[in-house]
């Protein structure tokens, strides 16, 4: 079974927050005092031997949580410097009530001067929570930009300042922290594209809301952290066969371009695939052959020379190392017209983007520059809503769409975007993404349905990565990641 976690976005949280004061009568007060605590217990884990607290709170109940953090580490006999950003008069309610605890305990309120952060053995967050809708600007601007100046580390609380909480984007500027601990729901903006150079380690306390609570609001995106093999997490029966695994066709490798199918079609048998062809440029199937004889590499001059080999496979890949040629546009409008569930990538992609279809029975996997020409929109839009872009995509177009970068997603229409926990930065060189298409094809082949074989790909390609990664991050390749696909899949994920 998939096990994933509810991501939501801060107008949902809000609403949770409110449910739980009004009906399950928690006051608000309490909910501010677990979450100081929660934040509290994350530094002392995290930074057992500072004893120099610097919180930074804002007026809202962002710096509220912040106010109880303080006069808990007052308590543990810290020293504590408390700096207020903002007109202090207009802190009103809990975060009232947590101020005056803090100023009853002995704590000391200091105004916000950037200067104040030197010599801090943690700094706290509390400036801005998940209200955030437009970019920061002056004295704002300033402190986040001199906490992300200052040597100590940061504790982000709910989330870093500056950061969309429903996109992840960055409103101007956005604090660096090495820590996030967030409550009540996770907020989806916290898990993909550029937030993750911001939250560091991202914890999360539910507060002690009901679990009932939170299953009243369907959630908009899911966290896969282990994605679902099905059927193929069995071991295989004893007379298995090839010929009962799939067989996974690819199409690509224009001139120059013939290591991205052999990526793709490697991908797909390291992860169980039966068999595997590919379907080249003639010049390159001697080559390839030669160099790995479990693939099936054919030399291909037209549409019409395809059609047997459309004939004998189970799932098609169109689109590593394509191009753009006649030859190209020839084999992908061949591709097209086969019955056989299809998987577009790379040059395929922007070929869909010239003559646009849509169809339920394929996958998608761009990454943002080739979402950005199917969607008619420049890379940079893409990336500020992530979920928004994916969303599209897959009503656009139809099947599944796969939308990569750091924390790719996975959507198809009706149903939550999944966001892939796993992967690291060492995975953005070149060929991961033909490797992507290998491992979410050769699923498809063994039987797994398209959203399921879209999800799991992911899930194992980046896990791979993180395996990979042992050895560093830097310098590592594609063909490392698929040397660690086969422990990764037989290990079920």
């Amino acid at each position: 079974m998939t096990t994933t976690l509810p991501l939501y976005t801060a107008a949902q949280v809000r609403e949770l927050d409110h449910i739980a004061i009004e009906e399950a009568g928690i006051p608000g007060y309490t909910l501010m005092s677990r979450a100081g605590a929660a934040a509290w217990d994350t530094l002392r884990e995290a930074w057992p031997e500072a004893r120099h607290i610097v919180v930074v709170c804002g007026t809202g109940n962002n710096g509220g949580d912040g106010y109880v953090l303080a006069r808990l580490a007052l308590e543990a006999r810290c020293r504590v410097m408390l700096l207020q950003l903002g007109d202090a008069g207009r802190i009103r309610g809990d975060a009232l009530t947590a101020r005056e605890a803090y100023l009853a305990a002995g704590g000391v309120v200091s105004v916000a001067d950037p200067a104040l952060l030197q010599g801090a053995g943690v700094i706290v967050d509390a400036l801005l929570g998940t209200g955030l809708e437009r970019p920061l600007e002056g004295e704002w601007l300033s402190m986040v930009e001199a906490l992300n100046r200052a040597a100590a580390p940061v504790l982000a609380i709910d989330i870093p300042s500056g950061l969309h909480a429903d996109t992840g984007a960055v409103l101007g500027a956005a604090v660096e922290a090495q820590r996030t601990m967030t409550f009540i729901g996770r907020k989806q903006g916290l898990y993909t594209g550029r937030a993750a150079e911001f939250t560091g380690a991202v914890s999360f306390s539910d507060l002690g809301v009901p679990a009932g609570i939170c299953q009243r609001i369907p959630p908009p995106a899911r966290l896969v952290t282990a994605p679902s093999l099905g059927k193929l997490a069995a071991p295989r029966p004893r007379a298995a066969h090839k010929g009962a695994h799939g067989h996974v066709l690819v199409i690509g490798g224009d001139r120059g371009m013939n290591g991205a199918v052999r990526l793709a079609g490697e991908a797909a048998l390291r992860v169980g695939a039966g068999l595997v062809s590919l379907a080249t440029r003639t010049e390159h199937a001697a080559v390839i052959s030669a160099a790995c004889p479990e693939l099936m590499s054919h030399g291909v001059g037209s549409a019409r020379e395809l059609l047997p080999l459309l004939a004998r496979a189970t799932v098609v890949v169109a689109g590593p190392g394509l191009g753009r040629s006649p030859w190209a546009r020839a084999l992908f409008a061949a591709a097209l017209e086969s019955p056989l569930p299809l998987l577009v990538d790379a040059d395929a992609l922007n070929l869909l983007s010239r003559e646009p279809t849509r169809r339920d029975d394929w996958v998608l996997t761009p990454h943002p520059g080739e979402a950005g020409r199917l969607l008619q929109q420049d890379t940079a839009a893409v990336q500020r809503d992530r979920y928004a872009a994916v969303r599209a995509l897959g009503d656009a177009f139809g099947g599944v769409a796969v939308l990569k970068g750091a924390g790719t997603l996975v959507y198809r229409a009706g149903s939550p975007v999944e966001v892939c926990a796993a992967g690291n930065p060492g995975m953005a060189t070149g060929g991961m993404g033909d490797v992507l298409s290998g491992v979410i094809a050769g699923l498809i082949a063994q039987g797994l349905d398209l959203p399921r074989a879209s999800t799991a790909g992911v899930c194992l390609h980046a896990r791979a990565g993180d395996r990979a990664a042992g050895q560093g991050e830097r310098g590592m390749t594609a063909r490392d990641v698929i040397d660690a696909l086969r422990f990764v899949v037989n290990a079920g994920a």
